[in-house]
């Protein structure tokens, strides 16, 4: 049959088809996309960030949660990097990430040294998406293989930073909301949260709750942690947010939750009597679990609406747009 047969639009979809398999390839992250071209580039971005946590111990959850606060605004795309321009509202000013959010210098300190060898190769979103990996190993934390190929934007959006990240004081419905509509699940919701088994809060996160002598929670460990936060002042003193193993990215967030010990109300708020209730119960039993878990959703949140192919750019510096 001659091509003059096929109706227009057969052959367009015949040509879709063709192209299609290409087109995704294309598109699809790969945890060798670097093997190429920057060979050393894993260990380049370690490297800063076995340095970072080792100058200060509370920097692993800093990273981890960098790339989260970026994954959630349009994507893990390092728009959470870019700095304040006049044609860009910076997300960093957002109130989710204002005088909360750290270790923008360490990504910049990694980027720095690839340029050296891998000029205008590795993404700044790449080196998020890595250094949140590495700095759940270096807290004893799972490990897990990083898909690369990520590219960086060339917006950000402080509007979206202030709507779409969960909050510390979101009841179940909005947690289990927020994660849906980036399309995680409930128990992908449930493993992430459990990265507060590292890292501290500021006092007037849970100042509230610690005050509220409401019955879920445990007596002694809200008049513990009065101590440094009292009902007044001192909005910024810190308090770790798993006061057994604040150094260890482990199951004993869960644990506390069944003795009433959540730091925060979002972290309490999954053993409830609602639908988390029973991944709660599972992952304080078993530590295999969760790990297995915690990894498995940190690998779609990085998955989450990524730059690739000829969409975005390869920052040279990564607060600012080349």
């Amino acid at each position: 049959m001659s091509i003059s047969n096929y109706s227009f639009a057969a052959i367009v979809a015949i040509f879709s088809l063709l192209l299609l398999p290409s087109m995704q390839c294309h598109a699809q992250l790969s945890s060798t996309f670097y093997d190429r071209t920057c060979p050393n580039a894993i260990n380049t971005i370690r490297t800063s960030v076995r340095q970072a946590v080792s100058r200060e111990r509370r920097m692993a959850a800093s990273l981890i949660r960098l790339h989260f606060h970026d994954c959630f605004v349009q994507g893990c795309d390092a728009s959470i990097l870019l700095d304040e321009t006049p044609t860009i509202v910076s997300e960093k000013t957002a109130l989710p990430n204002l005088g909360s959010v750290r270790g923008y210098g360490i990504i910049e300190d990694a980027k720095r040294e690839l340029e050296k060898t891998c000029p205008g190769v590795v993404s700044c979103a790449d080196i998020l998406a890595v250094a949140a990996r590495d700095a759940s190993t270096l807290f004893g934390g799972p490990s897990w293989t990083v898909k690369l190929g990520r590219r960086d934007s060339t917006t950000a959006s402080h509007t979206l930073a202030e709507t779409d990240l969960p909050g510390p004081f979101d009841p179940l419905t909005r947690l289990i909301s927020s994660f849906a509509n980036k399309g995680l699940s409930t128990r992908d919701m449930v493993a992430l949260s459990g990265s507060h088994s590292i890292g501290q809060a500021q006092c007037f996160l849970f100042r509230d709750r610690i005050y509220s002598n409401e019955s879920d929670i445990d007596v002694g460990f809200a008049s513990t942690r009065r101590r440094q936060c009292p009902q007044e002042d001192q909005n910024g003193n810190l308090a770790p947010l798993d006061l057994v193993t604040p150094n260890q990215l482990d199951n004993n967030y869960f644990k506390n939750l069944r003795q009433r010990k959540g730091l925060l109300q979002s972290d309490q708020v999954l053993l409830s009597g609602g639908s988390t209730d029973d991944i709660v119960l599972e992952y304080s039993n078993s530590p295999r679990a969760f790990a297995s878990d915690f990894a498995a959703a940190m690998v779609r949140m990085g998955d989450i609406s990524p730059l690739t192919g000829s969409n975005g750019i390869i920052r040279t510096v990564c607060g600012a747009i080349n």
